[in-house]
């Protein structure tokens, strides 16, 4: 019995009109046709340039692996499944590299997660946050006085040109006063004549003139050091005290800061939120109750824990109260019987928006406190940032720091060089 009649006897079905018999005997040749085509193509496709090029690569391959040496190689059985990078042949390196990104257990480094977040975490320069926060004064400065130079040489009518631009960036009168007169004092002896040497000339002035001031902090002979911060409210207070804090903190020192602003509704409440957000501790009471015994509390709480600095709040009413000011006498007192010496440091914060009112509300206050220092608030927020000349000559109390932002890291101790380069510059 042939091979067709014994297929189709193991079949009694059909499928579509065709045996099951038949439909093996056909895939059998057709198997047989294709090993045919095979054995006729195979030493054909050899000679193409596709497979001879496959071939020098996986030569290469072979030759660059057997350069790597014994000691480089993973022992075996702890290769994972991956894709390897083919090694730099000729360099030495320790460990081979071995991309596991097809792997479906790979989790990618987080280095390209962390990165952002570290740069965003760096900190910017000092100088740039004086520039950054000068910016306005600078282009209303600058427009002004450049404007009166375009294809005029420095006259009696430039000078007066000059007086305006200055008292625009709220420099106050008497140092524009005395400011012009030396401009044209120089103008006469032939050594100012056009706007390079002007403003040359008026940053080398106002340089020396504001090195004049003790910009030192007064840190006492043994910690703690008790700071007094007085200023009205809406001066940007709170947030000034934030970035002190801030400031010394990152110097080193162990802070306490004391809430005896207990009549402003909040105030407490703002005051803790920033010394969570810092990581330094508060000394608080109730609120309505009384500035001078949270003072005091608080001077005891810092000689007990040994801490460095103590920062004070007071209360922000109007400066022409005199129940305020009685009341920042009485925390003077309270504090004075704790460390004989204290307050060693009171700063009052200004802010630079309100122009030359900021000087006024100074004088007022050092009728009541001997205010130390200054902290000129919300800085990057006017273009009147000249009113820092101002005062050197109205009431000759140094500026010791400067806010130029929201955050409590935009504070800068002040530098009249860096400050005056960043104003004309």
């Amino acid at each position: 019995m042939d091979i067709r009649a014994i297929l189709l006897q193991t079949s009694a079905e059909e499928t579509g009109g065709i045996a099951f018999g038949d439909m093996v005997l056909w895939i059998a040749v057709g198997g047989f046709l294709l090993l045919i085509v095979a054995a006729i193509a195979l030493p054909q496709l050899r000679k193409t340039k596709w497979f001879k090029s496959a071939q020098r690569k996986a030569k290469k391959r072979r030759e660059a692996k057997a350069k790597i040496p014994a000691a480089q190689k993973p022992a075996p059985g702890t290769m994972r499944k991956g894709k390897r990078k083919r090694p730099l042949v000729g360099q030495d390196a320790e460990v081979e590299e071995i991309d596991w990104s097809d792997d479906e257990d790979y989790e990618a480094p987080p280095r390209a997660v962390m990165e952002p977040l570290v740069k965003l975490k760096k900190m910017p320069s000092k100088k740039s946050l004086v520039e950054r926060g000068l910016s306005k004064t600078r282009k209303k400065l600058l427009t002004n006085i450049r404007s009166v130079f375009r294809g005029r040489q420095l006259d009696e009518a430039v000078i007066e040109e000059i007086r305006a631009g200055m008292l625009a960036a709220d420099m106050g009168p008497r140092f524009t006063e005395e400011v012009v007169e030396h401009i044209r004092e120089k103008w006469r002896e032939r050594k100012i004549t056009d706007y390079e040497h002007l403003e040359k000339y008026l940053k080398d002035y106002v340089k020396e003139d504001l090195r004049q001031w003790n910009l030192a902090v007064n840190w006492a002979a043994a910690p703690p050091t008790v700071v007094l911060v007085v200023g009205v409210n809406g001066s940007g207070k709170t947030t000034s005290i934030a970035k002190l804090a801030g400031q010394f903190k990152n110097e080193g020192k162990s802070v306490i800061v004391a809430a005896a602003d207990t009549f402003r509704a909040a105030a407490v409440d703002q005051l803790t939120i920033w010394a969570e957000r810092i990581g330094v501790d508060i000394v608080k009471h109730e609120p309505g109750g009384d500035p001078a015994a949270v003072a005091y509390d608080a001077v005891d709480a810092a000689v007990a824990r040994h801490a460095d600095v103590i920062i004070v709040d007071t209360a922000g009413r109007l400066h022409t109260q005199k129940n305020l000011m009685q009341e920042l006498n009485k925390i003077k007192r309270v504090i004075a019987k704790k460390i004989p010496a204290a307050p060693h440091e009171v700063i009052m914060v200004l802010d630079a928006t309100t122009s030359q009112n900021a000087v006024s509300q100074a004088k007022l206050f050092t009728s009541v406190v001997d205010v130390t220092s200054i902290f000129l608030a919300k800085l990057d927020g006017t273009a009147k940032g000249g009113v820092v000349l101002g005062m050197r000559e109205e009431i000759d109390i140094p500026v010791k720091f400067v806010g130029l932002g929201e955050t409590p890291d935009d504070i800068a101790p002040f530098d009249p060089d860096l400050f005056i380069d960043a104003m004309f510059e």
